[in-house]
């Protein structure tokens, strides 16, 4: 019965799909084991980091602004910001200019948080990408590039 199934490749290592989710859920298992001691998920990490890049040079960042910076889905972004609000990691005021909007801010608990996370992401992602020595950086070149060319 399976042995009807016809696959383009050959293994699963000749998938770059397979391999990629393959690498992906190692690394969030890395991730976890350093984000949970911080009470914070992969995803809180991403848009707490994508806030506090953002706000680096603008003072009104917006949800919008915080997703199209994540790649991330404009629901799901308005929940889990929702959850750092509880937390007390960020604050939600109305914008400036944009009535329909509002202006996300970290908190002092905010800042210390991600800078805790930072650190630990950080050092998590050397240790993981470490097996890549010198090629990281042609790594990341193609990362970039795989996300520009299927951004829609």
């Amino acid at each position: 019965m399976s042995k009807e199934i016809e696959f383009h490749f050959k293994s699963p290592t000749d998938s770059p799909g397979y391999l990629l989710g393959q690498v992906t859920m190692l690394w969030q298992r890395k991730l976890k084991k350093v984000l949970d001691p911080l009470d914070l998920t992969h995803t809180q990490f991403v848009l707490l980091a994508s806030l506090g890049w953002l706000s680096k040079t603008n003072d009104n960042v917006t949800q919008v602004d915080i997703a199209k910076q994540s790649n991330a889905d404009r629901m799901m972004v308005s929940k889990v910001l929702r959850t750092l609000e509880d937390k007390d990691f960020i604050t939600r005021q109305e914008h400036e200019t944009d009535t329909r909007a509002k202006t996300i801010k970290l908190t002092n608990k905010g800042e210390k948080i991600l800078q805790k996370a930072l650190v630990a992401v950080e050092n998590a992602d050397l240790d993981f990408f470490s097996f890549l020595d010198s090629k990281l950086a042609s790594f990341n070149k193609y990362l970039v590039q795989l996300i520009d060319k299927n951004q829609d």
